[in-house]
C-alpha cells in the first residue's frame, strides 16, 4: 500500500518535469526555427501544460481504466475552476479580461455541454472524440486569428521576451540540446503516467473504491498543481487575468484534446462516473460565468465560495466512497 502511495507521488514528480522539459524544448526550439512567440504561446505552451492529464488519461484507458481517465477530465476542471480560480481570488481578488467573458467562457461551456451529452451513455465512443480533436483544433486556429487581430495580444507570461533574446543568442547550435529535452521529458511523461495508474488502480482496490474516485480526486488534484502554484505566484503579483486565462484554457484543452486524443486511442468507458459528478463539473462552469460577470473580477468571498465547494465535493466524494 505505502509503496502503490509513492509511485503516485513519483509518478507525479515525473509528469511535472516531463511537462517543464517538454514546454522547454519545444519552446526554444520554435523560437529557433523563427516560430512567432504567439504561436508558440498558443500552441506548443497550451499542449504542454496539458500534458500530464494527457498522458495519464491514455495510459488509464489504454490499461483498461477508462472510468479514472474521465475521472481525471472532470475533477481537473472543478480543481482548475474551484481550486486554482478560488484560492487565487482569496489571496487577492481576480480582474477577468473582456476576452475571457467574450470568448473562453462560452466555448467552455458549450464544449462542457457536449461532453457532458456524450457520456449520456456512459462511454465515449471514437467518433465522439473525433469530433472534440476536431474541436481543439478549430479553437487554436480560432485563437491565433483572434490574437492576431489584437494589436495589445502577447504571450510574454507563456514566452518571455528574455527568454527570447537568449535562445537567439545562442543561434542554432543549440538544436540537439533542445530535441534532448523534447524526447526526455516525453519519457518522464509517459513514466510517470505509467507510475501513477499502476499506483491508482492499486490503492483504489486497497480502499475498495473506483478507480474513477481516484481519478477525479488524487489525480486530478496532482496533475493540477503546477496550475495551482503558477495561480498562487500570480495572484501575490497581482496579476489575475494570467490566472484566469490559465484555469480556463485548461478546462477546455482537458475536454477536447485530452478526451478527444485518449478517446481516439479507444472507446472511453466512464466506468464510477456518475451524473452527480459531471452535474458538478457542468454546474461550477455555469456558476462561474455569473461570478466573472458580475463586475468583471472575482472577489475574495466568491473566491472563498469555490475554494469551500471544492473541500466539500472532496469530501463528499471520500465519505461515500
Amino acid at each position: 500500500m505505502l509503496l502503490d502511495i509513492c509511485w503516485i507521488f513519483l509518478g507525479l514528480v515525473l509528469l511535472y518535469y516531463g511537462a517543464e522539459w517538454l514546454v522547454k524544448g519545444s519552446s526554444e526550439l520554435a523560437i529557433r526555427l523563427g516560430i512567432s512567440p504567439l504561436v508558440i504561446g498558443l500552441t506548443v505552451v497550451a499542449f504542454g501544460t496539458s500534458a500530464p492529464e494527457l498522458v495519464v488519461s491514455i495510459k488509464a484507458n489504454w490499461s483498461g481504466q477508462g472510468g479514472m481517465a474521465i475521472g481525471n477530465v472532470i475533477g481537473s476542471n472543478i480543481c482548475n475552476i474551484c481550486l486554482v480560480l478560488g484560492i487565487g481570488a482569496a489571496i487577492f481578488p481576480l480582474a477577468i479580461h473582456r476576452q475571457v467573458i467574450r470568448r473562453e467562457m462560452p466555448i467552455l461551456l458549450v464544449a462542457t455541454i457536449v461532453f457532458s451529452l456524450m457520456l449520456r451513455d456512459g462511454e465515449i465512443e471514437r467518433w465522439e472524440a473525433a469530433i472534440l480533436a476536431v474541436g481543439i483544433i478549430f479553437y487554436v486556429i480560432f485563437s491565433l486569428i483572434e490574437a492576431r487581430s489584437d494589436p495589445g495580444a502577447d504571450c510574454s507570461e507563456e514566452v518571455p521576451p528574455e527568454m527570447i533574446e537568449e535562445v537567439r543568442k545562442s543561434g542554432t547550435g543549440r538544436i540537439f540540446y533542445d530535441l534532448l529535452l523534447i524526447i526526455l521529458g516525453a519519457v518522464l511523461l509517459v513514466v510517470g503516467a505509467d507510475r501513477m495508474v499502476y499506483g491508482g488502480e492499486h490503492v483504489a482496490r486497497a480502499f475498495g473504491v473506483s478507480e474513477a474516485v481516484i481519478g477525479l480526486t488524487l489525480f486530478a488534484f496532482g496533475t493540477s498543481l503546477p496550475e495551482l502554484a503558477t495561480s498562487v505566484v500570480a495572484a501575490m503579483k497581482k496579476q489575475g487575468d494570467i490566472i484566469v486565462g490559465n484555469a480556463v484554457g485548461s478546462c477546455i484543452f482537458n475536454l477536447l484534446a485530452v478526451v478527444g486524443i485518449a478517446g481516439l486511442v479507444a472507446p472511453l468507458k466512464a466506468d464510477g462516473v456518475t451524473v452527480i459528478h459531471i452535474g458538478v463539473m457542468l454546474g461550477t462552469a455555469i456558476i462561474l460565468m455569473p461570478m466573472m460577470w458580475h463586475r468583471m473580477k472575482l472577489d475574495r468571498w466568491e473566491g472563498l465560495l469555490l475554494f469551500v465547494g471544492y473541500l466539500g465535493f472532496v469530501g463528499w466524494l471520500v465519505s461515500a466512497s
